[in-house]
């Protein structure tokens, strides 16, 4: 399927043209028949000779009615601009014309209609001189009569042509999908229709309901229409209604958005750069005046932005609430008040803080330079690490490979900039350096530490960072290759004598007061610890390592099974040093403790 949105002034006859070239009554309400006029959106389809099915979104020419025009133009990747032949250029067909351009759409057909009235050259020549300085410049042109049909075969056969030359759209990607209307069926419940620009939406579907003020509701798709059939999957480019289960009417309305659920990054800032901001009159203004808000439309939504100029053709948008946007996306900013309309391209949705003196004017000649399609090795190299979701997220590409860019190694969950990797290694070295040169006696760094040194966003990439300047990763902490613990002499000597006590008598561990005395206090046990001269247990039990093999001797000569009180006797020891030892025994599975009282030696 293709859609077309129609554009022009009121009463030039799109409506007609619309009815004529399908049979369906595109004006929905009773109202907009009595009155002769499009208020709101309507919806009508129709096949073309190629077989292709082309759906048309009918948009209000009033300007009392922009804001819907807008909502009908946003989603739709191609216009028909109506301008009738006895009336011609009028002041809608113009502010239509801006809002196209603003949007960039650049596929579409200049219909000239009621041309059984009048001569339609004059008014196709006037349009077609205001259409060339824009987006549509280019576009076919024809005249047509809906009343007599004169016209409308050809007509048809350029819809056709117009259709076949429209890009295809990514099926396969993620769905978002601006909701133009919401009501209920009886029945059915909930239904909202849009047009689909990508993906596929399923029955039986989660997705998500991301409404204008911020707020999100889970849903699943109960089931699908398009053109009036029923559906099991309807695929982009389409008109759908979506009967949504698991939320009510009055909880979805014009302005929400269907999003596939965790893969969608929400703002409320956003970098933008202006399209044609130095043209003045319907089609745009000067950059410099701008005010300081403005309603922004995308989508189907509409709302009030506080505008923050970062320079000439770049502005930042401060939106109330969060949308699901990314680069590359078109909005269209409008000044009600002077009814003028300039177009905006989405170049981040993710915009770094500006924080310093010229910060703005800086961030002004990036903006001017991006053209709004996300680039990997530029958005890698801004954060210096990145999440390969997070980069799905904002709609950076990301091929496959251990180089996903020139730049940019994948190094597990993340994409790393090589300049942001080799300066976090080089941090890593200098901190590992540091606490070797100040505190010989634990030399080494713990992997949350060593995390901080490096400013690397997670645990896992240390170990990589470490081996990529010749680090060590030991137990869970990073050192200098072949740097032990090293303690001061007075240390080093008490630590001899309590070695030399332990020799000759295995399991008579110091006290705490004899610790304190001979100067071995926490750092200095963990680094005799740290490097294998003594083994310590739960209560200040200093030993030697090899005490617990010591020990089995004793208790495997023991009676099976035997008692605290008998290993205490058989290792000459206290209830002290005992227990622990005992405890420790059985958490490596030499031991088993048969009740309160009783072990034995597992065999």
């Amino acid at each position: 399927m293709h859609v077309i949105a129609t554009a022009g002034h009121v009463d030039h006859g799109k409506s007609t043209l619309v009815r004529a070239l399908t049979g369906i009554e595109p004006d929905r309400w009773a109202e907009e028949r009595r009155r002769g006029m499009t208020i709101d959106l309507g919806y009508a389809w129709t096949t073309l000779a190629s077989g292709a099915d082309v759906a048309f979104v009918d948009v209000p020419g009033h300007q009392r009615f922009i804001g819907n025009m807008l909502a009908g133009l946003g989603p739709a990747p191609a216009v028909m601009l109506v301008v009738a032949a006895d009336e011609g250029w009028r002041p809608q067909s113009a502010e239509h014309l801006a809002a196209v351009d603003a949007l960039g759409i650049s596929r579409g057909l200049v219909v000239v209609t009621r041309s059984d009235l009048a001569d339609p050259g004059p008014a196709m020549a006037e349009a077609l001189d205001h259409v060339g300085r824009t987006s549509l410049a280019g576009s076919a042109a024809l005249a047509v009569s809906a009343r007599t049909g004169e016209g409308l075969d050809a007509l048809r056969g350029a819809l056709d042509d117009l259709v076949g030359a429209l890009p295809t759209p990514d099926r396969d990607g993620r769905t978002r999908l601006w909701v133009d209307r919401s009501f209920s069926v009886r029945g059915s419940g909930t239904v909202a229709t849009g047009t689909l620009g990508a993906g596929t939406v399923r029955v039986g579907d989660e997705l998500l309901v991301h409404r204008a003020n911020g707020a999100s509701h889970t849903v699943t798709v109960r089931g699908l229409q398009s053109l009036g059939r029923t559906h099991d999957e309807v695929p982009a480019v389409a008109r759908v209604a979506v009967n949504l289960r698991g939320i009510g009417v009055d909880d979805v309305a014009r302005g929400d958005v269907l999003l596939t659920p965790r893969v969608w990054h929400v703002t409320t800032s956003l970098d933008v750069r202006l399209v044609g901001a130095k043209a003045s009159g319907p089609g745009g203004v000067a950059a410099e005046r701008l005010p300081n808000r403005l309603m922004v439309h995308v989508g189907t939504l509409a709302l009030e932005a506080r505008v923050r100029p970062l320079g000439p053709g770049a502005v930042r948008l401060l939106l109330p609430s969060t949308l699901p946007l990314v680069g590359g996306d078109r909005v269209v900013l409008r000044d009600p008040g002077s009814r003028h309309v300039v177009g905006a391209v989405v170049v981040d949705a993710d915009p770094p803080r500006l924080d310093r003196r010229g910060a703005a004017a800086r961030r002004a000649e990036v903006v001017r330079g991006l053209d709004g399609a996300p680039d990997l090795a530029r958005e890698v190299a801004r954060r210096g690490w990145m999440r390969q979701a997070d980069a799905g997220s904002l709609g950076i590409t990301v091929p496959a490979g251990e180089r996903p860019a020139e730049t940019v190694a994948r190094r597990g969950a993340w994409l790393v900039d090589d300049s942001a990797w080799q300066d976090a290694a080089e941090r890593l070295r200098a901190a590992v350096q540091r606490r070797a040169d100040t505190t010989p006696i634990d030399p080494v760094l713990a992997l949350e530490a060593a995390r901080a040194a490096a400013g690397a966003p997670d645990r896992a990439l240390v170990t990589d960072l470490a081996a990529a300047v010749g680090l060590e990763v030991r137990d869970g902490r990073v050192g200098l290759p072949g740097r032990t613990a090293a303690l001061s002499a007075p240390a080093e000597a008490a630590l001899g004598r309590i070695e030399e006590r332990l020799r000759q008598r295995p399991f008579t561990a110091p006290e705490q007061h004899e610790l304190d005395a001979a100067g071995l206090g926490p750092r200095e046990l963990a680094a005799a610890e740290g490097t294998g001269r003594i083994l310590r247990l739960p209560g200040d039990v200093v030993l030697l390592p090899n005490a617990p093999a010591l020990a089995m001797r004793e208790l495997a000569a023991l009676p099976q099974p035997f008692t605290t009180s008998d290993a205490r006797q058989a290792l000459d020891s206290t209830r002290r040093i005992v227990i622990p030892l005992l405890e420790h025994l059985d958490r490596r599975g030499w031991t088993r403790r048969l009740d309160g009282s009783h072990r034995e030696v597992a065999r």
